[in-house]
């Protein structure tokens, strides 16, 4: 079982390499950085928390296949693997389908184009040369000169019945998204159908405080609207220390793997520091 901490979107950039660095010295095992139209870019921000750290994973959760030509994000995700071995994961998803559209980056079939990249992008991180003319991507004989000796993760950011199934089938592991409670999970892991070391990662948002239900009202609206449920059905890791450290326990035995907290507020960390000493 593994803790990671979220850093915010909303956080300013400029605040990341002080807090990946107060993390690095905590129990917690992953950082995770965020890539969503109009924030900041994901790759950037992976390298900017595995310069400021000797010890985190840090996973990208995660950037949008329709922005990223699978030969570019491999290179990418080589760069990052070989600079910081084994301190790496790259989670890849559809993106956003109404911001993709904004951007004139809308695949036919998000669904095909995720599967493509995913697949490509593992093959030339292993060193192979690749051909692939599919439906959405196409690569002809082209490989990495510096493959990584230790090819990173990939993982799929998806949420529906067919995406995950795909997950299942084409990924080392699988992100989904804040807001489910432990029978939801439970339903989409099976849903996942993996087998061996297929990891599961679940975001969720943290505060911690007796203030916790007017403070994170803002986030269970908007992660409602997502996850088309209302607003008391989003599951967070909200109220005591112990009120918040029994949610990710129950995240745990659900099945998930990697239990990734996204703290809300002006001092974030404190939430984090107070749901570890729960833990």
């Amino acid at each position: 079982m593994r803790l990671g901490v979220v850093f915010d979107r909303d956080l300013p950039p400029e605040s990341l390499p002080s807090f990946a660095r107060e993390l690095d010295g905590t129990a917690v095992s992953d950082l995770w950085v965020v890539e969503d139209l109009g924030w900041t870019g994901s790759i950037s921000s992976a390298a900017t928390a595995l310069a400021a750290t000797s010890r985190l994973r840090v996973g990208i959760g995660i950037t949008p296949a329709p922005l990223r030509n699978p030969m570019l994000l491999a290179m990418e995700l080589a760069n990052l693997a070989r600079l910081h071995p084994g301190r790496l994961a790259a989670g890849i998803g559809h993106g956003v389908q109404a911001w993709m559209r904004q951007v004139g980056a809308a695949a036919a079939s998000p669904l095909s184009l995720l599967e493509e990249t995913i697949t490509s992008v593992r093959a030339l991180l292993r060193g192979e040369t690749v051909t692939l003319h599919g439906r959405e991507v196409s690569l002809d004989g082209v490989r990495l000169v510096h493959p990584p000796a230790e090819p990173p993760p990939v993982l799929a950011g998806v949420v529906s019945p067919r995406s995950l199934a795909m997950s299942g089938r084409v990924a080392q592991g699988t992100i989904l998204p804040e807001g489910l409670s432990p029978e939801r999970l439970r339903s989409m892991i099976e849903g996942i159908g993996a087998t061996g070391d297929h990891e599961i990662v679940a975001f969720i948002h943290l505060y911690v405080g007796d203030d916790a239900r007017e403070a994170m009202r803002p986030a269970a609206e908007e992660q409602a609207g997502f996850l088309q449920v209302a607003p008391e059905e989003v599951v967070m890791a909200a109220g005591s220390p112990e009120e918040a450290s029994a949610q990710v326990r129950a995240l745990w035995e659900a099945g998930v793997s990697t239990v990734a907290v996204r703290p809300v507020g002006a001092d974030p960390l404190s939430h984090v520091h107070a749901l570890l000493s729960a833990l």
